[in-house]
Parts: structure tokens; C-alpha cells; sequence
């Protein structure tokens, strides 16, 4: 193969791996930052309605557990649609590469030229990749897809489950720790110094502006805790 086409691979694996890694690491970002927002708005809304500090661990305890669950299962699910849509996604490949093999390899020529390479080279590059691994060069060039590497549903489950929970415990042990008097402040501050840590980390992993990014991030979780509190503080003195 020339060098061009060994190039050529060589960037769509590692690229393909690196995307996999920023996409895992944003999920983990993001799963921390429901955490922190829905735990924070459950605690402090019990907050405005009591400052028992049993009544406060056990509503903490209990949105921890519910939120990092149902997180972990609806990765679960998502995951194992995905996964599910990869391996057919293959299946039909190969079948295809049995019953077509001369389309097969002109697509994956086509494909290969479409990357930058000349018709010859790209002709070239195909005809080896197809005698070494048609099917591999195919889920990889065609696809996107790397088959030793397909999405793990039980592997985003966990992450989802720990990434959540981790946030989950910052607001919950800021309102059950402190003395009475600081528990809504020392909440409200620390939450609101994650979330700006946690928009400004997203922001950066996507490329995008930092700025409106940890400002929608600390005003919505700000937004959230006063709703609630403002909630539980109405409730309180209904005596419900």
C-alpha cells in the first residue's frame, strides 16, 4: 500500500478512537452535571420547607439513588439500541461483500477517492484493504464503525451510574454537614461553583464559547434551587 493510503486509515482509526474518547468523557461531564442540578434542586427545595437534617439526607439519599438508576438505565437501553444498529449495520456489510464483491469494491474505492486519494492509488488502496480484512476496511471506511471496538451498553451504564452519582454527592453533603445557619448558603455556593466548572469543561471538550456556556450552566441551576426552595418555603408554612 502507498504511503498515502497507509496515511489515510491510519488518521480515520485514531480519529474515530479520539472522538470515541471525547464523546465518553463529555457523557461523564454531563452526567455529573444532572447530578449536582437535580440533587441540588431536591435538597434545597426540602430545605425551604425544613431544616431537619434527617428529612433532608433521607430526600438527598433518595434522589441520588433514583437519578444515578435511572441514568444508568436509560444509557443502557440507548447504548444497547446502538450496539444493536452497529452489528446489523455489519451483518448486512457482510453479506453484501458476499454476494457483491466487485460493487463492494468499487464503493470502497469511491470512498477512499473521496478522502483525497487518486483514482489509481484509491484503486489501489482498496483492492489491499479488501484482501487483508474486506470487512473490517469496509465497517471502518463505509461505516464509521470499528468491530473490535463496538459500543459497550454495560460500560456506559457504570459511567452514567458513578458520573451522576459523583455529582449527586456535592449538594447533598453540603446540606447535611454544615451547622443549620450555612447548610442553604454553603449548598448554593459550592453548587454553583461546580456548575460553573462543569460548563466551562463542556464548553471546552466541544469547542464551543466558554463564557455563555458556564453562564447558561450556573443560571439554570440557580434558577432550579430557587424554584424549589421558593416551592418547599410555601409549602413549609402551608404546614403540608
Amino acid at each position: 500500500m502507498t504511503e498515502s493510503a497507509v496515511q489515510s486509515t491510519h488518521d480515520e482509526s485514531h480519529g474515530g478512537a479520539l472522538g470515541s474518547r471525547l464523546n465518553w468523557l463529555r457523557a461523564a461531564v454531563l452526567g455529573a452535571n444532572d447530578g449536582v442540578v437535580s440533587t441540588a434542586g431536591l435538597v434545597v427545595g426540602v430545605a425551604g420547607a425544613t431544616d431537619d437534617r434527617s428529612a433532608l439526607l433521607t430526600a438527598g439519599l433518595a434522589g441520588l439513588l433514583a437519578g444515578s438508576m435511572s441514568m444508568a438505565a436509560g444509557e443502557y437501553v440507548s447504548v444497547s439500541t446502538q450496539r444493536d444498529s452497529e452489528k446489523a449495520a455489519i451483518a448486512m456489510e457482510k453479506r453484501e461483500l458476499k454476494e457483491q464483491p466487485d460493487a463492494e469494491l468499487k464503493e470502497l474505492t469511491d470512498l477512499l477517492e473521496e478522502r483525497g486519494l487518486s483514482r489509481e492509488v484509491a484503486r489501489e488502496a482498496a483492492v489491499q484493504l479488501t484482501e487483508r480484512d474486506a470487512l473490517r476496511a469496509h465497517a471502518r471506511v463505509e461505516l464509521g464503525i470499528d468491530p473490535d471496538d463496538l459500543t459497550n451498553p454495560w460500560h456506559a451504564a457504570w459511567a452514567s451510574f458513578l458520573a451522576f452519582t459523583a455529582g449527586a454527592l456535592l449538594p447533598l453533603l453540603a446540606i447535611v454537614l454544615p451547622p443549620s445557619a450555612w447548610r442553604l448558603p454553603v449548598t448554593v455556593g459550592s453548587v454553583l461553583v461546580a456548575l460553573a466548572f462543569t460548563g466551562y469543561s463542556s464548553a471546552r471538550m466541544g469547542g464551543a464559547a466558554v463564557r455563555p456556556a458556564v453562564w447558561r450552566n450556573v443560571g439554570g441551576g440557580a434558577l432550579a434551587m430557587a424554584v424549589t426552595y421558593a416551592a418547599g418555603s410555601l409549602l413549609g408554612a402551608a404546614g403540608v
